[in-house]
C-alpha cells in the first residue's frame, strides 16, 4: 500500500504545549518526518484550568473550544511553514482534542474533547479526524487510554518482552503480548507541576531537581497510595477531574509541610505507582516516553525500583502521543477497526474518528 503523510496534533492534561507531528504511514510502518512544539499560551491555560477546576457557562465551553480550534490550526500552519509542506500533499490531521473532562463510569457516560475540528479544516483546507474517544465510550469503554494500540504497532518487532510508559500529566501502561493489556496507572506530572507553580512560580520541576532537594513524606505517601483508584482493576482511566488541586489538598489535610517535601512525596507517588503496576507483569524491558521521561530524578527512582527489568526511554519518546493520533487518523481514512476492546473495556473494537472535510 502506498505510504501517506498525515499531521497528528497531541495537547494533553500537562497543558504545557501543543505537539505537532508530520508522520509518513502505511500498513506496516509510522515514521516520523519532523516534529514541532507550540506553545500553550498561559491566558489559555489559566481558562481551561478556571473551567475544569469551577463551574462555566455554555458561552464559555463554546468560546474555550473556538480559541483551541485556533490555536491548534496555529500549531499546524507553524509545521507547515516551517518545512515547506504543500498541504495538498498531507492525507489528514488527526486532532485529539483539549480534554476537559472524562467522566466514563458515569451514570451518562461521556468524555469531553475541545478544539473545533472545523476551524483547523476550514483554514488549512486539510481533511481533519477528530472525535476518537467517543465511539469507544459509546460501546461501553473506558474511552482511554488509546496508546497502547499504537505502542503495539510499533513496538511489537522488539525482541524482548516489553511493556511501554508515557507519562504525561496521567500515566498509562502498555503491556505487549498475547493480549494487549494498557491503562492509566494514575497521576503522572499533573500533580508535580501543579506543586511547583503554587509554590515556586514555575510551569513545571526541570530535571525533578527540587523534588530532589526534599524528603518522602511516608504518612504522606501512605495516605495517598491508599485511593482506591490504586487498587482499581483495569481496565481505568483517569484525569483532572481525579488528581488534581482538591485531591492533593484533601492529603494534605490542612497540616503543615515543607513545600520541598510535598514535592519529593508527589515524585515517588508519581514512581511507585507506576513501578506497582510495571512489577504486576513479567517483562524484561520498560520503554519510557512522554514529557515524564525527561525528568532524571523520576527516571532514577524508576530504576532504583525496578532493579531487575531494563528501564530505556523510547525513540521520538516526546513525540509518540502525538503519533498515535496521526495514526489513528490514516486507520479512520481506511476505514480499519483499532485493536482497543481489551485495553478500554469496550464490547467490540471500532472504526473511530469524525472526519471534516478540508
Amino acid at each position: 500500500m502506498n505510504i501517506e503523510k498525515y499531521i497528528g496534533i497531541m495537547s494533553g492534561t500537562s497543558l504545557d504545549a501543543v505537539d505537532v507531528v508530520l508522520c509518513e504511514i502505511d500498513v506496516d510502518s509510522c515514521e516520523l518526518l519532523s516534529a514541532l512544539e507550540y506553545p500553550m499560551p498561559l491566558e489559555l491555560k489559566a481558562d481551561i484550568l478556571t473551567m475544569i477546576e469551577g463551574s462555566s457557562t455554555l458561552e464559555h465551553v463554546g468560546i474555550l473550544d473556538h480559541r483551541l480550534g485556533l490555536l491548534f490550526t496555529q500549531a499546524v500552519g507553524a509545521l507547515l511553514i516551517r518545512e515547506n509542506i504543500d498541504p495538498s500533499s498531507i492525507a489528514a490531521i488527526g486532532s485529539h482534542g483539549q480534554t476537559l473532562w472524562h467522566d466514563p463510569k458515569g451514570t451518562y457516560p461521556f468524555t469531553m474533547q475541545l478544539g473545533d475540528p472545523n476551524i483547523i479544516a476550514a483554514i488549512t483546507g486539510i481533511e481533519v479526524v477528530a472525535d476518537f474517544r467517543r465511539k469507544d465510550v459509546a460501546l461501553g469503554g473506558q474511552g482511554a487510554p488509546f496508546a497502547p494500540a499504537f505502542h503495539e504497532f510499533i513496538f511489537d518487532n522488539i525482541n524482548a518482552s516489553v511493556s511501554v510508559v508515557n507519562i504525561g500529566g496521567m500515566a498509562n501502561i502498555t503491556v505487549i503480548g498475547e493480549k494487549l493489556v494498557g491503562y492509566d496507572t494514575g497521576c503522572g506530572n499533573v500533580l508535580l507541576d501543579l506543586w511547583i507553580s503554587e509554590h515556586e512560580g514555575k510551569t513545571y520541576d526541570k530535571d525533578g531537581e527540587w523534588a530532589r532537594s526534599g524528603t518522602v513524606d511516608y504518612s504522606l505517601l501512605d495516605l495517598m497510595l491508599a485511593d482506591e483508584y490504586f487498587s482499581q482493576a483495569y481496565p481505568k482511566s483517569t484525569g483532572r477531574e481525579k488528581f488534581n488541586k482538591e485531591w492533593l489538598q484533601a492529603c494534605l489535610s490542612g497540616k503543615t509541610h515543607n513545600p520541598e517535601d510535598v514535592q519529593r512525596t508527589l515524585l515517588e507517588l508519581t514512581a511507585l505507582s507506576i513501578s506497582n503496576e510495571v512489577l504486576r507483569f513479567n517483562r524484561d524491558l520498560v520503554l519510557l516516553c512522554g514529557g515524564g521521561a525527561k525528568n532524571d530524578f523520576l527516571v532514577e527512582r524508576l530504576k532504583v525500583l525496578l532493579p531487575n527489568i531494563e528501564v530505556a526511554i523510547a525513540q521520538n519518546a516526546d513525540e509518540i502521543e502525538a503519533m498515535t493520533f496521526a495514526w489513528l487518523a490514516y486507520k479512520r481514512l481506511h476505514k480499519e477497526k483499532v485493536n482497543l476492546k481489551e485495553v478500554t473495556g469496550a464490547s467490540d473494537n471500532a472504526i473511530l474518528g469524525g472526519i471534516y472535510a478540508g
